[in-house]
């Protein structure tokens, strides 16, 4: 459940925490259908800077490429790079520029600290980015080569969305399913689209349960047939779960679940109302 991500991403793990922590309490009744992500942030390299030296975004189009133009794009940005006036041979704070923090992002402890014990040794700002450059395009380099293999092939990309997509349905959809079971919401149905059989459908037309809020507040539910005659008018209540939870009650126990507050509609016969339950419990 952790999420590695930037500082400023923060916010929005935190936004995704608080939505699955309230639809778990709402609607849980003890079982946490969502778990909750953390945010993982690596503070050594929580935000980069950019060419400019303030915060590396494309909003201040100060970002480094580093697969678009190939290396020779990756140096040009990299001589970009802002430093003070002082001379080589001149001792620099390695936190007063943006070089040490971009090399450490990609160089391991050792190679960084002898990096910046070069630069307050007095490191010429010139050979200090021609450092910075060899270490990231070493790195970047088979990257590179992999991403320009892809966008020659854009079917190979498609391919890999599309099978992708497809397990992820796979994993998604039973969760879906149970969560809009937990909230009172009717299941997807598949319907026909049979131009020869125009009658099958209305055939298999089935009642309805409208969930609704009222104008004081509170939340209800009606139970219609398949013409759109009121079978049962659902109680007041002052969740949209609790009023879920009992129309899941009342389609499970058709038979065995009492009418509390629902009264119902005009002339309808009690056994209109189970019959309707009934067949929506098929679904």
């Amino acid at each position: 459940h952790k999420v590695p991500v930037g500082r400023d991403q923060v916010q929005h793990i935190e936004m995704a925490r608080d939505v699955a922590a309230r639809f778990n309490h709402l609607f849980g009744q003890g079982r946490e259908f969502f778990v909750l992500p953390e945010a993982q942030v690596d503070e050594e390299v929580a935000t980069l800077p950019g060419l400019d030296g303030r915060k590396m975004s494309k909003s201040y189009d100060n970002t480094i490429p580093l697969f678009e133009g190939g290396s020779k794009r990756l140096k040009e940005a990299i001589a970009r790079i802002v430093t003070d006036s002082r001379a080589p041979g001149e001792a620099k704070d390695p936190d007063a520029n943006a070089l040490a923090t971009l090399y450490r992002a990609f160089a391991d402890e050792a190679q960084t600290e002898a990096f910046r014990s070069a630069l307050r040794d007095g490191l010429g700002w010139g050979e200090a980015k021609t450092r910075l450059f060899d270490c990231i395009d070493e790195q970047i380099a088979p990257l590179r080569a992999r991403y320009e293999a892809l966008m020659a092939q854009p079917e190979r990309i498609e391919d890999a969305l599309q099978t992708g997509a497809a397990k992820a349905r796979a994993v998604a959809a039973p969760l879906l399913e149970t969560l809009r079971e937990a909230v009172g919401l009717r299941r997807f149905r598949a319907l026909a689209h049979n131009t020869e059989q125009p009658q099958t459908r209305a055939a298999t037309a089935v009642p309805s349960v409208k969930q609704y809020r009222e104008t004081d507040g509170s939340f209800s539910f009606k139970l219609m047939d398949a013409d759109g005659r009121l079978l049962l008018q659902g109680g007041r209540y002052s969740a949209p779960r609790d009023a879920g939870q009992r129309i899941a009650a009342l389609k499970q126990g058709a038979s065995t679940v009492p009418l509390a507050d629902e009264v119902l509609g005009d002339d309808v016969e009690p056994t209109a109302v189970l019959a309707a339950l009934a067949l929506l419990a098929q679904e």
